[in-house]
């Protein structure tokens, strides 16, 4: 193992509180300090025996620090980011990394200019029921995938703080949205065709409360992703079609089913009667011509991501979020604006 690396986290709120945690649980990596902008959280670190430095240029001028963690509102990256790498330290920013790919041009060129690391946070990756939705849409279980949709609901609305606003980047494009994509990127390992996109402004009309953006790939593909805060009833987590078959995934719970057909119906459909006639379209299929599966399961550990950043530190190795990849999520995320505010199919 290479030599422990010393990071430290700007920004002590609830996700600098998460990495503070994660860091100290890893022992490829030390918690160095933190330093936030509100005296009584940096109060707080130290009640919890964290180091608090009294300035950003103070943590800054720390040369045991190899690595900074960015855990600020979105508006306030960029210029975090570049004085660390400035300082001689690599950059990790919270996502959605910037709010403009314009912006996040010039982050990597303070990367390219200074040689150090810079890197995002994009910890979804590491969530079980993608990397099982995954799994079901690479085994051919299914068939040929032709629809695959990809939602989270809540029923809160946006949180009350710097996150409705859109002055600091707030809105579910760039808070959830930016998750789902990159999960979708990661799945299907190119990008998509084109994208028609709509925003809801149900609880907010300064930024989008939710979003629904359908992409097309090539290969007939049509990925949906979804983001709602009122929604008192969820759809599944994941619905994914194939020729052959269906599965869904519900929530993050891995609860849900696989129904695949593993015969031809032998004889003509059973009509449904409904109260103003008959279907014979929408009859199920007989048990004998389908069968239930299991949704699986994979272990996953989100502690992955910090060793990564040890390892490349150390030049062992290559980073896993790359500068192209947070160069396609910000395409994306301009494109599902540019449809929702034209009303248009967007080619990308």
């Amino acid at each position: 193992m290479g030599k422990i690396v010393n990071v430290a986290v700007v920004g002590y709120g609830g996700m600098g509180g998460w990495h503070t945690r994660l860091l100290q649980e890893i022992p490829e990596v030390r918690l160095a300090g933190v330093y936030d902008i509100l005296p009584e959280r940096n109060k707080a670190a130290e009640e919890k025996g964290i180091k608090a430095y009294e300035s950003l240029e103070a943590l800054l001028a720390d040369p045991e620090i190899d690595v900074v963690t960015v855990a600020i509102p979105n508006d306030a990256h960029k210029e975090v980011c570049i004085k660390v790498m400035e300082a001689g330290k690599a950059a990790i920013s919270e996502k959605p990394v910037t709010m403009s790919s314009e912006v996040l041009e010039e982050m990597i060129e303070a990367s390219n200019r200074t040689g150090q690391l810079f890197t995002v946070h994009q910890n979804r990756r590491w969530d079980e029921d993608f990397r099982v939705a995954d799994q079901i849409v690479k085994s051919g279980d299914l068939g040929r995938v032709f629809s695959i949709q990809s939602r989270v609901h809540g029923s809160r609305g946006i949180p009350g703080d710097w996150r409705n606003t859109k002055e600091h980047g707030g809105g579910m494009v760039l808070d959830w949205g930016v998750h789902l994509l990159d999960q979708m990127n990661m799945m299907m390992g190119k990008m998509p065709k084109t994208v028609y996109a709509t925003l809801s402004n149900v609880t907010n009309e300064e930024v989008d409360d939710g979003f629904t953006a359908m992409f097309t790939f090539d290969g007939g593909v049509v990925f949906t992703v979804e983001v709602g805060t009122s929604n008192f009833i969820n759809l599944p987590r994941w619905y994914i079609q194939g020729l052959n078959g269906t599965a869904e995934i519900t929530d993050w719970d891995l609860s849900g089913k696989i129904v695949i057909a593993t015969a031809d119906e032998e004889h003509d459909a059973v009509p449904i009667v409904t109260a103003a006639g008959l279907t014979k379209t929408m009859a199920p299929r007989t048990p004998e011509t389908i069968k239930e599966l299991p949704i699986p399961r994979i272990d996953t550990d989100i502690k992955d991501y910090y060793r990564n950043i040890a390892k490349v530190v150390n030049g062992e190795e290559k980073q896993i979020v790359t500068h192209d990849q947070q160069r396609e999520l910000m395409h994306l995320m301009e494109a599902i604006f540019e449809s929702a505010e034209g009303n248009k199919v967007v080619t990308l």
